[in-house]
Order: C-alpha cells, then sequence, then structure tokens
C-alpha cells in the first residue's frame, strides 16, 4: 500500500491510500484502499501530512487485498461512518451530460475570475435536489453521498447561485438545442400553466425604485412611481390558501411533456398575463416553427387569444394556435343556452382497458366578441377610449361526462352542508373559516375589523345560484383557433394539460421544490432553475424508458440503488428491479454486479 498524491484542476491536491496488483491478464492495476482528505485541511493536524500518511502507508504494508478482506471478514464491525453511497445518479449523469450546460458553463467561466468550478455544483445540486431534496446546506453536508471529488465549500456553493443566475435564459436554450434532435422534441403542441410556491416569511419584498440625481423617486406621467426591480416574494392567491408570500412560475411544456421554458415572476401579479411574454421568448429563442398553446380556462383571456392567433382563422393559419378550456357557468348567456340545446351527438371510444366511454359533444364555429383593453391609450374619466371590442373567429366544443356531473354535485353538496351549519350556527364562523360558501348564502356580509358575521338574523340559502348551477353539472367547454379540428382531437390535445399538472405535483413532492430555503432573488431563481434541470433530466429519463414507468418511481428506484462499502474499495449493491434492468439495457452498462471496485465505479 503506498500513498498517492493527486492534483486537481483548482491545484488543490487529495490525499489517498492505494494498493497495487495485477488483473486476470497480468496488467499492473491500481486500487484506491482509503480516501485521506484535502491537503490544506489535513495540514491543520498534521505539520507535514504527506510525510506522515507515506510512512503509515510503509507500516501496514497488504499483498493481496482480496485474500485479506476473506480472512478477515468475520472480524470486521459495522462502522457508523461508511454510509452508503448512491449509484443510481450515474444514469441522471448520462443525461445530464448530453445538455450541452457543462461547456456552456466552462465558456463563461473562461474569462471569469470564478475560482470554483460552476458546472461541478449546479450539477451537484442538481443531483442532490433529485436524491435527497434539501437545503443548500444540507445538499453540501451529505455530499459524500455522490462519488464524485468535490473541492468547493459551502460558501463557494451560495455564491455559485449568483453566478448562475443570470445565465438562466442561456441554460434552458442550452437544454432545448441539445435535447430538440436526440429525443425528437414535438412542439406542434406546447401546454403552460402557472403555479405557486410560497414562502414561510411574513412579509412581502420591497420593490425597488428609479432615483434621480438627488435620491428622490422619479415618477411617471401619471405620477405613479418608476418600478427599478419589482419585490418576487409577494402576497397572492396561493393555490393552498396560505397567507404566506409566494412566488409565481409559469412553465411550458412540449407535447411530450418535457419542459421547455420557465419564468418567475411575483405573487401578487396576475397569471394571465405571464403567457405571452414566455411565448415570445421562447419560440425567439428556440427557433420554433407555429405551436398551439394548450392552457386552461384561466388563460383564456381576449388578450392572450388575439396575440397568439389573431382576429380570424385565416390568421390562425399563419400565427399561433390556441386550445382553451372555457368556464361553461361563467360564459355569456348565448353560450349557455347554445350549451344546453340538446343537440349533441354521441361516439362509443374505449379506454386504455377496453372500456366502453360514450363521448357525447358537439361544435360550431362562431364570432365571438371580446373587449380588450388598450394600455397605450390615456387615462380618461370614463376610460372608454381605452376599451376595444374585436370579433375573433372561434371554433368551440362543448361535451358532456356524467362522471363530472356526478363529481360537481357531490362537491357542491359539501358547499351546501357547510352552508346551512353556517346558517344555523353563525357564531362559529368567521370570514376565514367560511372559504368557498360566500355565494351559497343570502345576505352574507362581515365585519370588516373583527371578520365576524355582521348580521346573523337574515341568512338563508341562495337557492337561485344552486338552481342555476346545477343546470350545467357535467358540460366540459374547450375553444380553439383550429377549425379543422375534430371535436376529439381537441378533446386529446387538452387533456394533455394534465401532464403538466402531474409536473406540478411531483415538484412540489418528489423534488421538494419547496419551502425554499434561500431568501435572496438572485439564490432564489437560482434555485428554480436547479429544479428545473432536475424535471427535464427525469422527464428525459421517462422518455429513454419509453413512458412506461412513472416520475415516482424512477426516483425511487434511483435513490435505492446505493453501493455499501465492504473493505478497501469493494462495494456491494443490493437493489434491483425493472427499473434498473431497463436503464441498463438503455445505456448499455452493466448495473447487475454484485461487488464492485471503486475504480469500477468511477469508469461507469
Amino acid at each position: 500500500m503506498f500513498l498517492k498524491v493527486t492534483p486537481t484542476r483548482s491545484g488543490k491536491i487529495f490525499l489517498s491510500f492505494v494498493q497495487g496488483y495485477r488483473d486476470e491478464s497480468g496488467k499492473s492495476r491500481q486500487k484506491t484502499i482509503k480516501n485521506i482528505g484535502w491537503l490544506n485541511e489535513l495540514k491543520k493536524q498534521y505539520s507535514d501530512p504527506i510525510s506522515h500518511f507515506r510512512e503509515v502507508a510503509k507500516q501496514n504494508k497488504i499483498e493481496d487485498i482480496t485474500e485479506y478482506t476473506i480472512q478477515n471478514m468475520d472480524s470486521k464491525l459495522i462502522d457508523v461512518n461508511d454510509k452508503p453511497k448512491n449509484l443510481g445518479y450515474v444514469v441522471l449523469k448520462k443525461i445530464y451530460n448530453e445538455l450541452g450546460i457543462a461547456s456552456l458553463l466552462k465558456q463563461v467561466q473562461k474569462n471569469s475570475k470564478i475560482e470554483f468550478d460552476l458546472n461541478d455544483i449546479l450539477s451537484f445540486l442538481v443531483y442532490m435536489r433529485i436524491l435527497k431534496p434539501g437545503s443548500k446546506k444540507e445538499a453540501f453536508e451529505n455530499r459524500n453521498l455522490l462519488f464524485e471529488r468535490y473541492d468547493f465549500s459551502l460558501d463557494d456553493v451560495y455564491r455559485s447561485l449568483t453566478y448562475l443566475n443570470p445565465l438562466q435564459e442561456e441554460i434552458q436554450k442550452a437544454i432545448w438545442e441539445n435535447t430538440k434532435d436526440t429525443y425528437h422534441r414535438d412542439t406542434s403542441n406546447c401546454y403552460y400553466d402557472c403555479t405557486n410556491y410560497y414562502f414561510e416569511i411574513e412579509y412581502n419584498d420591497e420593490d425597488t425604485y428609479e432615483l434621480d440625481y438627488e435620491g428622490n423617486i422619479i415618477k411617471d406621467e401619471t405620477g405613479n412611481p418608476v418600478i427599478k426591480e419589482k419585490g418576487l416574494r409577494k402576497r397572492g392567491p396561493e393555490k393552498n390558501k396560505r397567507p404566506d408570500p409566494i412566488v409565481e412560475m409559469g412553465l411550458l411544456m412540449d407535447a411530450s411533456g418535457i419542459p421547455l421554458s420557465y419564468n418567475l415572476f411575483p405573487g401578487n401579479e396576475s397569471e394571465k398575463k405571464s403567457l405571452i411574454p414566455i411565448l415570445n421568448r421562447t419560440r425567439h429563442q428556440f427557433s420554433l416553427d407555429r405551436t398551439i398553446v394548450v392552457a386552461d380556462r384561466g388563460l383564456n383571456t381576449s388578450e392572450n387569444v388575439i396575440h397568439i392567433s389573431g382576429t380570424s382563422l385565416e390568421q390562425a393559419k399563419k400565427l399561433n394556435g390556441y386550445v382553451y378550456g372555457q368556464s361553461v357557468r361563467g360564459a355569456d348567456e348565448e353560450f349557455k343556452a347554445w350549451v344546453l340545446q340538446q343537440d349533441y351527438q354521441t361516439d362509443i371510444l374505449f379506454d386504455e382497458d377496453g372500456n366502453e366511454i360514450k363521448f357525447i359533444h358537439k361544435s360550431r364555429i362562431y364570432p365571438k366578441k371580446m373587449k380588450v383593453v388598450r394600455e397605450d391609450k390615456g387615462k380618461t374619466k370614463s376610460g372608454n377610449d381605452k376599451i376595444q371590442y374585436i370579433t375573433v373567429d372561434q371554433k368551440q366544443m362543448v361535451y358532456y361526462s356524467q362522471k363530472y356531473a356526478d363529481k360537481q354535485k357531490r362537491d357542491r353538496e359539501k358547499i351546501i352542508a357547510k352552508a346551512n351549519d353556517l346558517i344555523a350556527h353563525p357564531d362559529r364562523y368567521s370570514k376565514a373559516t367560511s372559504y368557498g360558501v360566500a355565494g351559497y348564502v343570502n345576505n352574507l356580509k362581515f365585519v370588516k375589523s373583527t371578520g365576524e358575521i355582521a348580521d346573523t338574523n337574515s341568512l338563508s340559502i341562495n337557492q337561485e345560484r344552486i338552481d342555476e348551477e346545477a343546470k350545467y353539472d357535467g358540460y366540459y367547454s374547450i375553444v380553439t383557433s383550429e377549425e379543422h379540428l375534430s371535436d376529439l382531437e381537441i378533446r386529446n390535445i387538452y387533456r394533455g394539460l394534465s401532464k403538466i399538472e402531474e409536473t406540478f405535483k411531483v415538484t412540489k413532492s418528489g423534488l421538494e421544490t419547496r419551502p425554499v430555503w434561500v431568501s435572496r432573488k438572485d439564490h432564489i431563481e437560482s434555485h428554480f432553475l436547479t429544479c428545473f434541470i432536475a424535471l427535464v433530466l427525469v422527464r428525459l429519463l421517462e422518455k429513454k424508458l419509453e413512458n412506461k414507468y412513472s416520475f415516482e418511481k424512477i426516483i425511487d428506484s434511483i435513490r435505492n440503488y446505493t453501493s455499501c462499502h465492504i473493505e478497501h474499495d469493494i462495494y456491494l449493491q443490493s437493489f434491483k428491479n425493472d427499473i434498473i434492468t431497463s436503464c441498463e439495457e438503455t445505456f448499455c452498462i452493466n448495473l447487475s454486479k454484485k461487488f464492485r471496485t471503486l475504480s469500477e465505479i468511477r469508469k461507469i
């Protein structure tokens, strides 16, 4: 056994004990017996670490590692410091290396004074987000979970977030350029949706304003302060009704459910205005051809419709297209009357299990009158000159589902039961606890200062609203610019939105994107960049495995494929399932071997 002194790219030196041996063919090989550590850290304990450990190596001469391990097996005790390492991330690393991020960051560092390897830190944070999600500090403390040799500090990790922040769009573009052909990515349809992430803080982030040379806030023509940079974490309509400040994320995906790009915006801003900026940026930077934007009814606004596809079906053929959900209950009276006209046709379909499904549907091409607020107009007392009405040709489709009707009825009955209880026991409720029932109770008002119910004697059930809602139970409506699509095609395209909804769920649960343990704006944005890349990696792996396995099962399998250190440089692998077998076949690597040396693992 001898001491090996290994210099790294950054100039730091790593010490390890190594044993020489000959393999079956007689070639000279080396095995790492034990990793000692970084020379600069060891100097804190030893005046001359190299001389010290060379002497230790001489005193612990071992001729045959394999023989030594077998002979001493019965006397070996469990070392609490010998924690399993993960080997499953090898498949993630192979995909990460395809994304072109490493070469991009290497180019960035050429003309910079960054002392640590940006790609090492970014890839590390991405792998740890998948394997063991948590704070950046927790990731750093668990860095020995991986087989990499990292020579950066925790401070370097936090500093890297500042450098990575301005590279978000370049990294998104690099991922697209390096995957669009190899993964046959389809952007004929692009799915868009928004979600939010809460922060356990008490106050909103403050906006910063433009100042003049005297330090006074500059105001625009209408007297409003000119905002230099908006605060990111703001209170808004959080999905789970939490009162904490939030950050909104808009995510754009391709037709296969693989993320294309994302943007972040303050939690108090409407998601309705977030679609056009990310669509324009992505189409320009990625050089995308015509695409059909698919989004739910929350994004179905006049501005979004007209901007995407123009005002006629002819224009839509040249511009982009859209497929949006349409609220039936919130539609105008003419549309609701059309929905209730019983001129539907029925087609028999079959689900994946071969079960029969009745597709009850109808459609029409309709000149939809839309109201657009022109922001380029100056303010007037009436504001009439800011409003413009534009007629847009639109294909409208509606279909009926008894299953959906039953669900809507059940959900409403729960709210009605709560409303009746509120009427019977108003002292038990406040504005905060009566959420959802306001529209079902007549004369329900609250004391502004306390949130208590103002007049408990005049409360009654709003039966008129209940009856009106019940008329539309079970009806779905979808509108589109694509008049050539059949009703079934429209339905199937729109159903692809479930993939993006599922994506948000796994980012919050499987990848634990929240809570976010950083507070600076640039660090928050870089945190979401690492989460985005982690999401892309797993989605690409899903596609490589022919979409046979769920996101959750893939992550669990990768996390469970660990290596336990037995002796010297010998590791034991004991986990195997169908997903690992599929990874073997897909990546042409042997993941079935039970015992491996460290050098064999490094080659993989």
